[in-house]
């Protein structure tokens, strides 16, 4: 049995979805139904469900985008901070291992081109002085966690996926006048997902994973290839720099950057080259 907790969020019903897929019996849990943010009722739940595993895919990442948690600092504080430290007292007064969905957002640049590997300090913090609210939370909240000892820590990126929804990065691009060219990391929502929960099935070691497509590409990459496939009349314009998408366009500065994912490869996870992921869902759109 596992518990999926923020099962309404955009990662939360991916995670349902795919446990409905493999006839994994599980739980999903809302805070419309049940307020996790309690300790004590979060505590009561893991009691009285004889679950093996935990999800945390709750989270607080800002609506429309991130420029909101700047307004909204109380509630991406305790959901992307607090809420992870509470879980992983939970989890291990019940002797339950789990899995946090964290982001790769904590960083920011290549690495000098390598990417950034999971024993790389996060550099786009509170510690560093130069990131978004949202940001700082992610990281706060994986430094919360540094003494669990049966969890794992899933880093993704800008989800997408062939099914239009205001959180996929592809009706995003879709949906901005102009656009910042910049180099990331990106994560298929569907392998992110069958990777996190291979993470449990084939029992790898706990700790920090880079769930996050091979390689790296610009935006206007993808763009290019919205063009040539579902937006063919779609015009995109790009920012000069960075400066002007903030001067412009943000109020909060955002991370853009690439991760190696050579841990999850060599564990056994299956992800796939981040410009075939993309290809594949703009063949399978659907609006």
């Amino acid at each position: 049995m596992i518990i999926v907790v923020g099962a309404t969020g955009f990662i939360g019903q991916a995670f349902v979805r795919h446990l409905c897929v493999r006839n994994e019996e599980h739980v999903a849990v809302s805070r419309r139904y049940l307020d996790y943010y309690d300790p004590d009722r979060l505590s009561q739940l893991i009691l009285d469900v004889p679950a093996d595993f935990l999800i945390n895919a709750a989270g607080f990442a800002g609506q429309p985008n991130v420029d909101a948690c700047e307004d909204e600092k109380h509630e991406c504080l305790y959901a992307n901070s607090v809420l992870p430290g509470r879980i992983g007292q939970a989890c291990e007064r019940s002797g339950i291992p789990w899995g946090h969905v964290s982001s790769g957002c904590i960083y920011a640049g290549t690495n000098r081109g390598r990417g950034f590997q999971e024993t790389d300090l996060p550099n786009f913090t509170f510690r560093s002085n130069h990131c978004s609210f949202y940001s700082g939370t992610k990281a706060l909240g994986e430094e919360v966690l540094a003494g669990n000892r049966e969890c794992y820590v899933w880093r993704g990126r800008m989800p997408f996926n062939h099914v239009s929804h205001p959180k996929n990065l592809l009706t995003k691009l879709l949906s901005y006048e102009r656009l910042l060219d910049v180099r990331n990391s990106l994560s298929h929502l569907d392998e992110f997902i069958m990777a996190c929960l291979d993470c449990w099935k084939l029992r790898l070691p706990f700790g920090i994973y880079h769930v996050t497509n091979s390689g790296s590409v610009q935006t206007s990459e993808v763009a290019a290839m919205l063009q040539s496939t579902i937006a063919p009349m779609r015009t995109f314009q790009f920012f000069e720099d960075e400066d002007e998408f903030m001067r412009v366009a943000a109020r909060a500065p955002r991370s853009s950057c690439v991760l190696d994912n050579s841990k999850a490869i060599a564990a056994g996870l299956r992800l796939t080259d981040v410009r075939d992921a993309i290809a594949t869902s703009l063949r399978d759109w659907t609006a």
